[in-house]
């Protein structure tokens, strides 16, 4: 159990990732390929707020959602606003995530950084295996989020609004959303969602300039696999994707992780192209 639990966890992060990718694919129907390199941002944050100054947690992720949303603002401001063609989104919005990577190699360096969990880092036995607390608190963090993100799209008039703005953009306009407004709002709550996060995930993943670059693809696989704007699909997703590295690592070598991964991938995308949670639509024209 202790390997299946060590998938779930790097599992639930890879889909706290894909998280924000849905997020912001159900506001402007594209992708905001600089999610992961927000939450290394955040993992810093933490590092620095709880290692260095010896911050209260809860004060470190208050901040960090501070000031990693205001990161996103501007970058939804600089590299999404302005352009035209929403294909060019996804050049602009991995151009932010390098710059984002390049900024965390000058100010802290290549060296992982190590991040205190708040809870303590010693193993427990926990349904007949052993697990770390931050592990425990991933699985559970990226369940309950998911639960709370269904409720409030179903329950809010934001959630409503959103939801109505990724079935039909120019009707929803017309019923007096404010789309630009929202998809901008989308975007600032979801660079605040990688900022709390990075108190969880750092102490799994370490504080490393290349936290970005390594999370991004297996979040889009998460998102792939579950299903485009399927926030339930994100779960099963991230579950498959971590299971499926724990165990090729263990039992096949870790020069097999990866590819059983995308095997994965494949298998899935050929038996249901939109995912597994997702239906294909048909529209009259």
């Amino acid at each position: 159990m202790t390997i299946f639990w060590s998938g779930l966890a790097i599992g639930a992060v890879y889909a706290l990732v894909a998280i924000g990718y849905n997020i912001v694919y159900l506001s402007q129907k594209t992708f905001n390929f600089a999610q992961a390199a927000l939450m290394m941002l955040g993992a810093f944050l933490a590092y620095l707020g709880i290692a260095v100054w010896q911050l209260p947690w809860w004060l470190v992720a208050i901040l960090a959602a501070a000031i990693v949303g205001a990161i996103a603002a501007l970058e939804e401001r600089v590299a999404i606003r302005p352009v035209k063609d929403s294909h060019n989104l996804l050049v602009t919005t991995l151009g932010a995530s390098f710059i984002m990577e390049g900024v965390a190699q000058v100010v802290w360096g290549g060296e992982p950084r190590k991040v205190p969990f708040f809870i303590g880092d010693g193993v427990l036995d926990f349904a007949g295996g052993r697990v770390y607390p931050v592990e425990l608190a991933l699985i559970v963090l990226v369940v309950l989020l998911v639960v709370a993100l269904q409720q409030f799209s179903k329950r809010s008039l934001i959630g409503i609004a959103l939801l109505g703005m990724s079935e039909d953009r120019e009707a929803a306009q017309l019923r007096g959303v404010n789309v630009r407004r929202f998809a901008f709002l989308a975007f600032v709550f979801t660079g605040m969602l990688a900022g709390i996060v990075g108190v969880f995930v750092g102490p799994k993943t370490f504080a490393v300039a290349t936290l970005g670059a390594s999370l991004a693809i297996k979040g889009f696989v998460v998102l792939a696999i579950g299903g485009f704007g399927s926030l339930g699909g994100v779960l099963v997703g991230g579950a498959v994707v971590g299971l499926t590295e724990v165990f090729a690592s263990r039992y096949l070598g870790t020069d097999f992780a990866n590819l059983s991964v995308f095997a994965i991938l494949i298998i899935i995308l050929m038996l249901k192209p939109t995912g597994l949670f997702t239906r294909s639509r048909e529209r009259v024209v």
